[in-house]
């Protein structure tokens, strides 16, 4: 099974920062992957030619299970609001992540977070980078529990969470009995780098690779994590890259387990 994560930055490319729907199909479909988490994706915004870009990868991937989750209604750096119901903006912009699967869905379920009162701790890379106190913004959660084809998984993908980790990734409790054939895999871009992602999560990385910046990447912003608890469960890691893409400022993370 392959698995990855990858922050679309609504598809455009750093080449002539524009969103081509051709370049974005070749983009996810060389991926190849059984499950493709994505961050920073926009449904009917202008600036993406108004694309479903969760429906449109899901197409290239030849994955009949997708779903896309809004954070905001709007356009982040410009206009937006909180989406704070299931409506999904009744047909506005939007703005939030995806999740696509080649595996059944048994089920979805979506935690939208509000943005947190103080201004969040991100990482940025290079000269005069370091940790950067930002603004925040709303967060939202995408999960699905899926059957594959050892047991349901369930696919855990905070893409956008960065000072709100704690909402989903507390120091694990050990699941009651009913569960414990369920691991747990976490996919998304969560702006810290590694040592912090594993320390604050206290799950396991399955890959240390470096994911940003796309061009010559030199820190790990993208994960792909475990449950420490269900480890014996899931299937060895045989592979891990983060190829170039021509979409971008992140590279995606691939995950090969089997």
């Amino acid at each position: 099974m392959r698995l990855a994560t990858f922050n679309l930055l609504h598809g455009r490319s750093l080449t002539d920062g524009l969103v081509d729907p051709d370049r974005l199909t070749a983009a996810v479909t060389a991926l190849d992957a059984d499950v493709l988490a994505l961050q920073e994706v926009d449904r009917d915004q202008t600036r993406s030619g108004h694309l479903d870009i969760t429906a449109h990868a899901a197409r290239a991937l030849h994955a009949p299970h997708h779903r896309f989750a809004a954070a905001v209604v709007g356009t982040p750096g410009e206009q937006f609001r909180p989406l704070t119901h299931d409506d999904d903006g009744h047909g506005e912009p939007l703005y939030g992540v995806g999740l696509i699967s080649r595996h059944p869905v048994r089920s979805w379920h979506v935690t939208r977070l509000r943005a947190a009162p103080v201004r969040s701790p991100i990482y940025v890379p290079g000269p005069g980078g370091g940790l950067l106190l930002l603004r925040d913004e709303p967060r939202v959660v995408l999960a699905a529990v899926l059957d594959t084809p050892t047991a349901p998984h369930r696919r855990r993908h905070p893409p956008l969470l960065r000072p709100r980790l704690e909402h989903l990734a507390t120091p694990p409790r050990r699941p009651r009995p009913t569960h414990a054939a369920r691991p747990r895999i976490l996919l998304g871009d969560l702006n810290l780098p590694a040592g912090p992602a594993a320390a604050v999560t206290h799950w396991r990385p399955l890959a240390r690779l470096a994911t940003y910046p796309a061009g010559q990447p030199r820190v790990q912003l993208d994960h792909v994590l475990a449950d420490p608890h269900h480890l014996d469960r899931l299937p060895p890691v045989t592979a891990v890259d983060t190829p170039p893409s021509t979409v971008s400022d992140h590279r995606p993370l691939v995950v090969d387990l089997g």
